[in-house]
Order: C-alpha cells, then structure tokens, then sequence
C-alpha cells in the first residue's frame, strides 16, 4: 500500500525525492494511517484545486485496502 500511494503522488510532484511516506500502527478500530510528506512547493499539485485530487487520491487508497481487508486512512502534511 505505501509503494502504491508512492507511486501515485511520484506522478503529481516535481520534487520526487521529498516523498516521505510513514505509516501507523493500526489504531483500536483496526484503521492504519498512512502519513504523506511531499515538499511545501508540491503541496498544492497534491491537494488539487478544492481538494478535488486529495479525494481521488485517498478513494483510491482505500478501494485498494478494501480489496485485501484493511481500513487505511491517508492523511497530507
């Protein structure tokens, strides 16, 4: 799943070595949160206007966590 969000931000960003990926332990629910870095010049290709791009990302995201039983939450800082 990390490879993935990886891949998917690699294709938005100018500055592809800031991705920084970190990933939680999964909290009482079972939810495991992924926390995504990019460079602050970046940030904006990667929320999108209205967050438009910030959603796709993390419906993505979680079609795929669905697809082999997990709950994943994606979180931007």
């Amino acid at each position: 799943m990390k490879e993935l969000l990886e891949t998917i931000v690699a294709d938005l960003v100018e500055d592809k070595t800031a991705i920084e990926v970190t990933v939680d332990e999964p909290n009482d629910e079972g939810v495991v949160v992924y926390h995504l870095h990019v460079a602050a010049e970046d940030m904006g290709r990667v929320i999108g206007k209205q967050g438009r791009i910030a959603k796709a990302i993390r419906v993505v995201m979680r079609a795929a966590a669905s697809k082999i039983g997990q709950k994943i939450m994606v979180e931007i800082d």
